[in-house]
């Protein structure tokens, strides 16, 4: 089983990217540190839920989507 913290990174960078934003983007849109950002999207942080939360709204998705790994998969990474 994939590491959760991982998982979360490999989600959160697809949507990003999806989106269309860097992470210099994106943490100003969560007015969050982009350092911090990067970590979370590498597997590095362990994110809190008051965080999971913020970045959904700047995103604009539920914040289950952020936890749905169902479709993720190695060109993910």
């Amino acid at each position: 089983m994939d590491d959760p913290k991982k998982l979360f990174g490999r989600r959160l960078r697809l949507l990003r990217k999806i989106k269309g934003w860097s992470q210099e983007r994106l943490a100003f849109e969560c007015n969050m540190d982009r350092t911090y950002l990067g970590g979370v999207e590498r597997g590095e942080r362990n994110i809190s839920l008051m965080n999971i939360f913020r970045i959904a709204k700047a995103i604009g998705v539920p914040p289950k989507a952020l936890l749905d790994f169902s479709n993720l998969d190695s060109e993910d990474s």
